[in-house]
Order: C-alpha cells, then sequence, then structure tokens
C-alpha cells in the first residue's frame, strides 16, 4: 500500500446566497453525476466504490440524520457509508486513514449546506457552547471570534485598515473564480464605514451567509491512474484540538494550529514551509484569521501580522487566490473549498488564478469559536 492519498477528480456547484429553489438532492446529484463522467468510477463491491463519506449538519439542514435524505444521491444504500457533522476537511483526514490502511481503495466524498434556510447561523453555532454558562450568555462563533480578534489585533498590529485590505482583496480574487459567491466589489472606504457586526468585526468583515456542495474521488496510490491521468496528491494530514471553554485558553496562541500545521508537515517532509509550498489556502472566516492563520502555518512571523500585510505577504505566499472563506463557503465546507481550490492549482486548471509551477500547496480549516479545532493538509502534484 502507498502511502499517499490520490485525489482523481472533484465536482462543485457555484456558492450562492440562497439556493431556494434546489434541495440538497439537487445541489448534490450535479456533483455527483461529474464524478462519474470523469471518472468513470463504477459502485462494482470489488473494483467500485464501496465506502462513501459524507459531510452535513442536523441543524443547518433542520432535520435529524442529516444524511439520511442523501444517501440515494450519493449512491450509499447497501454500502459503508459515513457522516461528518464537522469541518468537511477532517473528511479528507479520514479517507486517508482508510485507504492508507488498507481498508478500502476508493472513496467517493461529499458534502452540502444550505445555510441560508436556517433562521441565524448564529443561533446554530450558539449549541456549541455548554448549555449552563456560555449558551445563556449569548455566545456563538461571530461574538467569540470578536473577541479573539481584539486580542490578536492588539498583539499582531493588525489595524482596521488591515483589515479592510483583506476584505477587498478576498472579493476581487472572488471574481475570478467561476466557482465563487458573487460579491459587491468594494473600496477599503467601504469597508471601513461598512456597519460594526461584533466588535472590532464589522459586518464586511465576516464570510456572507452561503449555500454550496461538492464531490471528490479519492484513490489509493497504485489505482489513481484507472480514474485519471493527473492525479494530485495528499501527502500530510494533521489536526488538533484546544481547550473547550474560553477561559482556560490563550485566544491568541494559535496552539491547535500550530500542532496540526506540524503534524501535517511532518508527514509531508516539509521543512519550511515558506520555502516549500507555492500555495495557500485558509479558511477565514473573519478577515482577522487571515493573518493570524499565517502566523499559525509559519508563514508569517509570530506577532507581527500587520506588517506581514504591509509587506505584501498575502501575494508574496499565493493566498486565498480562490477569494477564501471570506468571500463565501458555508461554514462546515470551508475546508473543503480550500483543498478543492489547491487541486485546481496543482492540476494546472485554476484559470486566470493559475501560479505557475506550483508544486505544493496546504489547505487549512477551523470550526469552533476562535479556531478551536484547526486541520491541515498537504498536497503535491
Amino acid at each position: 500500500m502507498g502511502k499517499r492519498l490520490a485525489v482523481c477528480a472533484v465536482a462543485q456547484i457555484k456558492n450562492h446566497p440562497d439556493y431556494h429553489y434546489l434541495r440538497f438532492q439537487n445541489m448534490l446529484l450535479e456533483c455527483f453525476e461529474s464524478i462519474m463522467e470523469q471518472t468513470k468510477v463504477t459502485f462494482d463491491m470489488e473494483k467500485g466504490i464501496r465506502t462513501i463519506i459524507s459531510c452535513s449538519d442536523d441543524m443547518f439542514d433542520a432535520r435529524t440524520i442529516s444524511d439520511n435524505g442523501v444517501t440515494d444521491v450519493m449512491g450509499a444504500h447497501f454500502r459503508g457509508e459515513e457522516k461528518m457533522a464537522q469541518e468537511s476537511i477532517n473528511g479528507l483526514g479520514y479517507a486517508m486513514a482508510c485507504i492508507l490502511s488498507g481498508h478500502d481503495d476508493v472513496i467517493l466524498f461529499m458534502g452540502h449546506c444550505k445555510e441560508s434556510q436556517g433562521e441565524s447561523r448564529r443561533m446554530i453555532s450558539n449549541l456549541a457552547y455548554d448549555p449552563f454558562y456560555c449558551r445563556p450568555l449569548g455566545m456563538d462563533y461571530h461574538n467569540v471570534d470578536a473577541m479573539q480578534a481584539r486580542a490578536y489585533m492588539e498583539k499582531s498590529n493588525v489595524t482596521d485598515e488591515h483589515l479592510a485590505k483583506i476584505v477587498v482583496r478576498s472579493r476581487a480574487n472572488g471574481k475570478k473564480n467561476p466557482y465563487g459567491r458573487e460579491n459587491k466589489i468594494v473600496s477599503e472606504k467601504d469597508v471601513l464605514n461598512s456597519p460594526m457586526y461584533s466588535d472590532p468585526l464589522r459586518e464586511m468583515h465576516i464570510y456572507p451567509v452561503t449555500d454550496w456542495a461538492y464531490g471528490m474521488l479519492l484513490c489509493c496510490e497504485e489505482r489513481a491512474k484507472e480514474f485519471t491521468k493527473n492525479p494530485v496528491w495528499i501527502t500530510g494530514y494533521g489536526s488538533c484540538m484546544d481547550r473547550y471553554f474560553l477561559g482556560d485558553k490563550d485566544f491568541t496562541s494559535n496552539f491547535s494550529l500550530k500542532n496540526a500545521a506540524k503534524r501535517a508537515y511532518k508527514m509531508a517532509g516539509i521543512k519550511d514551509p515558506k520555502k516549500d509550498i507555492q500555495v495557500f489556502e485558509l479558511s477565514d472566516h473573519a478577515a482577522y484569521q487571515l493573518p493570524m492563520w499565517a502566523e499559525g502555518v509559519g508563514i508569517a512571523e509570530e506577532g507581527r501580522g500587520g506588517r506581514w500585510i504591509d509587506d505584501g505577504g498575502m501575494d508574496k505566499f499565493n493566498v486565498n487566490l480562490s477569494g477564501g472563506q471570506l468571500n463565501g463557503n458555508p461554514l462546515l465546507l470551508g475546508g473543503a473549498a480550500r483543498a478543492i481550490e489547491c487541486y485546481y492549482q496543482l492540476s494546472k486548471q485554476a484559470g486566470e488564478r493559475q501560479i505557475k509551477g506550483a508544486k505544493r500547496a496546504v489547505a487549512q480549516a477551523a470550526t469552533g469559536g476562535a479556531g478551536q479545532h484547526q486541520a491541515v493538509i498537504v498536497m503535491e502534484a
């Protein structure tokens, strides 16, 4: 059994503010049919897909057992099917474990989320906190991120003007992404004048409500050429969970991301990410997270996020050429979106976003308030 996980094909629908006219099944079917067409894979129990991994959430879907209504669309009847009710990037880690252990050869990985249909995504993320203290206080991912933003911006000399630059760049890059959410192009002045959302974060500093679905075909190294001429390889994966209770953690330490990145880099043989990696896709739910996560993955110096932005670090290290999560991906699916963009870059399918000579890329994703859980994957052409 080889030591690399092959990404043989990816498919996605366009990120959209409100797919009220599509059911989850419709969203996934388009991706499913594309994967079948690209790879000609079958569901033969000996040589085809025997395991399907899905990513969805009961709260966003407003139904118990959110995968129950979509197993038929994914071909998951009468075979192994596992649902990830967490950040989608961990589905890639799970698939890696299944395949590199020899348990499976081929895995179909699909996910969906409609943030638009809930009354409030803040009500949903409020449920992540304990029911006795933090939940009654009204804690949710956004106001907890604001607490982290305040601490981080002070530590790393990141200003409101820096955040405005990040938002403007995100939307400009998102316009170049054919699957990117359609957002209004704005100026730094527009961002600086946008209403306060949760101090110090403004409305434009937060990723917009988004609906999306995707699919990926993953397989072992030995069989990759059965499904594609040019596989992209996942060579490293690492994850780490920080403390649950907010009062127990250092908001500015990047503890979980540093550990996740260290593990992924070690597995992939990365010595210096600044030199060894050509593309970075970071899941910035809020604008301040882009420089903070850049520090965590090792391309910005600790406590110098503001200077890193001033020195052109975002473009120097090819960070979030897709527009990033800040341009619009659903909360659960940001990691899959980051990995798919890395796939496009490494397979030379990124269009006008293409980085010439890209050989390695990093995708990062976070979930939980203040980046509680972090995961990083390394991908190679």
